[in-house]
């Protein structure tokens, strides 16, 4: 797994933007997911295409989108119209993770007439189309890696059963955003969100609403209670 917590005090904060493309397979809703090499921030894990916002992408929720685009094209090949993008999510890392990216997440359908995703061999070394659920289940039985972000977005696609009903979804919801609290379960590493009764304490055991992640080694949980 990747290191989550651990990093020097706060470490620098840097806006990014990440996109999960969608589309219908012979199975239900598939979502494109890509392979990071070795040797760089995230090597080996599996992400959804995206990077960090760049100063001629402009700021906020616009340089966002522009940033979403431009990063799609280039790991992907594939040419996303910034009009499909719909805002999901919002992540914030806690103040000791070892990299810092506020991140927004956006739900896009693959372009009509796409070609073949083409990855650049470099900085993403493969990538695949699969259903949220199975990728969920390769996690838990460590064929790939995860970070929560990403887990967490998979979980909101496993119920719909295609691009249509997860896009109606999408839109129809407020945007998620998450300041992520970390907390330790004896070796279990859990994420608190706001609306968990423990967030502010780290009292995983507080009676109350859950909203958290329990990175169980048998099968990572979402948990979300009002």
């Amino acid at each position: 797994m990747e290191q989550l917590t651990g990093g020097s005090g706060e470490e620098p904060l840097y806006d990014a933007a990440t996109v999960v493309l969608v589309r219908d397979g012979a199975d239900g809703l598939e979502c494109l997911m890509l392979r990071k090499t070795s040797g760089q921030a995230f090597g080996g894990l599996w992400v959804f295409a995206g990077g960090r916002v760049e100063p001629g992408d402009g700021s906020g929720l616009d340089g966002a989108r522009a940033a979403a685009v431009r990063e799609a094209q280039e790991e992907t090949g594939l040419v996303v119209d910034a009009a499909d993008l719909v805002p999901i999510s919002h992540w914030t890392p806690p103040l000791e993770a070892p990299r810092r990216y506020a991140t927004w997440f956006f739900l896009a359908p693959l372009p009509p007439g796409a070609a073949d995703v083409v990855v650049d061999g470099a900085e993403i070394g493969d990538h695949v189309w699969t259903r949220p659920a199975e990728a969920h289940a390769r996690l838990t039985a460590g064929e790939i890696r995860l970070l929560p972000p990403t887990w967490v977005t998979l979980a909101t696609l496993v119920p719909h059963a295609d691009v249509a009903a997860a896009l109606e979804a999408a839109r129809a919801a407020e945007v998620d955003r998450f300041l992520t609290h970390t907390a330790a379960d004896g070796d279990m590493l859990v994420m608190l969100w706001h609306g968990d009764a423990g967030y502010d304490s780290g009292d995983l055991a507080a009676p109350g609403a859950r909203h958290r992640l329990v990175m169980d080694p048998a099968g990572w949980r979402y948990e979300r209670s009002a």
